[in-house]
């Protein structure tokens, strides 16, 4: 068979040609690169030269001498000699001239190299932290940004501080990012290192053995928990026996929360994100505006507990101590031996020794008084309490935290109450309810209906005027829940419309993941929410500024012991009544209670604080209305 003749194509334009032929040449080596440079430099140096030459009126008259003097130009320019005379005088001028240029330029380049080298090293964060007393942080999560701005401002009032941060990522992207979300960070220097945590030579980068707190962060999934419980072996083993560092770390799955402690040794604190989150959100759906007491007192921005010393009240009975420190809030006590009591008896005796642990705006602004602060005896309140009724509670959504919180508020709620919960799954899912339900108290009955709460349908069928608070929480992280607040925007933007065409008010916690999506809820003004990331860094923070803190909210988030509850002021001083804030603290003393300080229901919708005042100067006098609550810390 005969093949048909190919048509010639057209032939490819000359410079085209021409570019092809000399990238094909460039492609050959550095040899082939050095011609063509040569040949570009000489291309326009003798040209140049010769028109220096023959344009100078000092030139020589003969060609062969101003050719001489082209030479010369040529050599000066190009470091080549330009002696002149005899050919073998030239080639040996233009070699030890190369020879000579050859050594430079390789030293040069090695000078070059080695800067280079060094100056990559740096910025990839590989070499030693030389420092004593700082904070480590290890690993890299959501958690970092709340870790390092808490830190930053614990440190405000240092001279110096710096926070060393170890993660297997790039050092120039930690920083830039830690510079975006964080901003300032004044006197506190942050220093990034590139490792695994993991790894105990790139631990010790970071020094962990003369710092003064480790930090370890969670992981983005439960699954990495086992990530954590090896970062803190490496840490026992690149740190010598004899130093003891104190370590915080966090998982967020149970199964590993044993394994995490025996691997941290006696000198840690573990957290659990999963379990802390729940307790949070079972204790803020019974107590609207819990979350806003719990986020002034576990940031840095305003009050926060202390333990300081104070010798002077040595022998004074615990009721007088409550009202002898005029501007902190006293809530317990630190024996010699470490040993912390939260809200001890009002009869009890300071001893010898003995610390308080305060609620204060810094460490050093506790003041104590030899005579207590006065009280009114007339506007204040005697009757008991009232009992506690049942509570019809509306749960919107499912996840892996809604079993423990299932379990917190089983231990919280008074027996006939109810809990009715609303997720969008199959017989699975119900089963998964019906298992957490068998695990929790009989104080609490739950029931399932399925739906999904991200649709309006379901939303509109719900009688919110049967719940006295509401719980909405969204998916796990997984596949195809890559930001699980989004359907919790969609469900409370369904309740928030639902709540406008009703008049039903909504009352209720929402738990989220990023801090970032809060700005965005469309909830009312001081809404309750739990923001687990968030929630656990601002732990981590002020545990590692204060080891006596791990203690006191191990005992405030327990379903035993004393805890932290908002009350009517009408069960402390008189509704309509002015009253100084001391008249307040011992009427809840006489309850066996410590109180913290107030919130005014009138100013909720005014100002940052959203009418949350903690710890209160003693001396205030206020008007107390009978929408006012009393914050105070007492048993469950």
């Amino acid at each position: 068979m005969t093949r048909p003749a190919r048509a010639t194509p057209p032939r490819a334009p000359l410079y085209e040609r021409a570019r092809y032929w000399f990238d094909n040449t460039l492609a050959r080596g550095v040899t082939v690169l050095i011609g063509w440079l040569a040949v570009a430099c000489l291309s326009v140096v003798i040209p140049a030269s010769a028109l220096l030459v023959w344009t100078d009126d000092r030139a020589p008259d003969t060609t062969w001498a101003k050719t001489a003097a082209v030479w010369q130009s040529v050599g000066q320019t190009l470091r080549l000699g330009g002696e002149v005379g005899s050919p073998l005088r030239v080639i040996l001028s233009v070699l030890l001239a190369l020879m000579a240029l050859f050594y430079v330029s390789t030293i040069v380049g090695l000078v070059t190299t080695a800067i280079t080298e060094e100056l990559i090293a740096l910025r990839r964060g590989h070499s030693t932290v030389l420092e004593s007393g700082h904070t480590v942080v290890l690993g890299w999560s959501d958690q970092i940004f709340t870790v390092v701005a808490e830190l930053v401002a614990a440190d405000a009032n240092q001279r110096r501080g710096a926070i060393a941060v170890l993660a297997d990522r790039d050092v120039t992207e930690m920083e830039e990012e830690l510079r975006s979300e964080v901003g300032s960070t004044g006197r506190t220097r942050i220093v990034c290192r590139n490792g695994r945590p993991t790894d105990p030579a790139a631990l010790a980068r970071v020094s962990p053995a003369t710092a003064d707190v480790v930090l370890v962060l969670p992981r983005d999934h439960p699954d990495e928990d086992a990530e954590v419980v090896k970062n803190l072996l490496a840490l026992r083993t690149a740190v010598d026996d004899g130093s003891r560092v104190r370590t915080v770390a966090v998982v967020r799955d149970t199964r590993y929360r044993l394994a995490a402690e025996l691997a941290a040794g006696r000198d840690a604190v573990v957290l659990e994100i999963d379990d802390v989150t729940a307790r949070l959100v079972a204790q803020c759906a019974r107590q609207p505006g819990l979350s806003l007491v719990y986020q002034e007192l576990l940031d840095f921005a305003g009050d926060e507990f202390y333990v300081v010393g104070a010798p002077d009240l040595t022998g004074r009975a615990f009721t007088e101590v409550l009202r002898a420190c005029p501007t902190s809030s006293v809530v317990g006590v630190v024996r010699p031996d470490g040993a912390l009591r939260l809200n001890p008896p009002p009869t009890s005796v300071l001893g010898p020794g003995d610390r308080l642990v305060v609620i204060a705006q810094d460490d050093d602004t506790t003041v104590t008084t030899d005579e207590p602060a006065a009280f009114d005896e007339a506007v204040m309140v005697s009757r008991a309490p009232a009992a506690a009724r049942p509570e019809r509670i509306l749960l919107l959504g499912w996840n892996g935290r809604a079993p423990h919180i299932l379990r917190h508020l089983s231990h919280h709620v008074a027996p006939g109450s109810a809990l009715h919960v609303v997720a969008h799954g199959d017989e699975s899912l119900a089963a998964e309810v019906r298992d957490a339900a068998a695990q929790s108290r009989p104080a609490l009955t739950v029931t399932f209906g399925p739906g999904d709460p991200t649709l309006p349908g379901t939303v509109n069928d719900l009688d919110l005027s049967e719940h006295d608070g509401v719980i909405v929480l969204g998916p796990d992280h997984g596949p195809g829940h890559d930001s699980p607040d989004d359907r919790t925007l969609v469900t409370l933007l369904l309740l928030r419309d639902r709540e406008r065409t009703s008049g039903i008010p909504v009352r209720g916690v929402t738990e989220m993941t990023d801090d970032r999506n809060r700005a965005l809820a469309p909830a009312g003004v001081g809404a309750d929410f739990i923001v687990s990331g968030k929630l656990v860094g601002l732990l981590m923070a002020q545990i590692s500024q204060n080891w006596h803190l791990a203690g006191l909210f191990a005992e405030l988030l327990a379903p035993q012991g004393n805890a932290i509850h908002l009350k009517p002021a009408g069960d402390y001083v008189r509704a309509g009544r002015r009253a100084s804030f001391a008249t307040v603290v011992e009427a809840a003393s006489r309850r066996g209670e410590c109180a913290l300080g107030y919130r005014s229901r009138g100013l909720a919708q005014v100002g940052a604080d959203h009418g949350v005042r903690i710890n209160p100067a003693k001396a205030e006098v206020r008007h107390w209305s009978a929408d006012d609550e009393v914050i105070v810390m007492a048993g469950h």
